[in-house]
């Protein structure tokens, strides 16, 4: 079959005569008669178009379904059967159904991509919450420390922050290992009793 804009009205198209028999045009389009089919188009265009841009509501989508929609009937005409309903029955429930496709189709990407956003904008939440609990925690550690002694404020630092061991610490605040062991141990039973009472 050549381009579907050819089965539009034209020159070289002929005008379906009154009294049209579409079952006719059926049957010769399904032996591949594509002056039929551009009969037949040219005779319920207007019809299923009509119901289509009733179901989908978009100028350009219903354009593209209706197309689809011909190029459905040009492919299946062979299955077409006068006993179970007239010509245009059987075309419009092509049409119905190709349409209303495209909406669920459109319905389900709109869903997706609400979704998406659902998940996105959850996500930026969850992120902005962990931060903001970072940020206290960070808050609440400094407070505490500032309840230390000097002494013992040195030595966690350096222990827990700086990453050092007990011998490092003892070595670089030129004091007796025990003496490190002794300052932060106090340091840290002080820090996690502040950070007990402000929790």
């Amino acid at each position: 079959m050549g381009d579907m804009a050819a089965f539009g009205r034209g020159d070289s198209v002929p005008s379906p005569a009154v009294g049209t028999d579409l079952a006719d045009l059926l049957a010769r389009s399904a032996r591949g008669n594509e002056q039929a089919f551009a009969a037949l188009y040219d005779a319920t265009a207007a019809r299923v178009h009509g119901l289509v841009v009733r179901v989908v509501r978009d100028p350009a989508q219903s354009e593209e379904v209706t197309q689809e929609v011909f190029l459905e009937i040009w492919r299946q005409c062979t299955r077409f059967d006068p006993a179970k309903g007239s010509p245009l029955s059987w075309m419009l429930t092509i049409a119905h159904r190709r349409a209303v496709d495209r909406v669920r189709s459109a319905e389900a990407a709109r869903a997706r991509e609400i979704t998406w956003e659902v998940k996105s904008a959850e996500r930026d939440h969850d992120r902005t919450l962990e931060e903001v609990e970072v940020r206290l925690d960070q808050q609440r550690v400094r407070r505490a420390l500032a309840t230390l002694t000097e002494t013992q404020r040195g030595a966690v630092e350096l222990a827990y922050f700086g990453g050092h061991t007990h011998t490092e610490v003892a070595a670089l605040l030129g004091i007796p290992l025990g003496t490190a062991k002794t300052r932060i141990r106090d340091g840290l039973i002080r820090l996690r009793d502040t950070l007990e009472v402000t929790a």
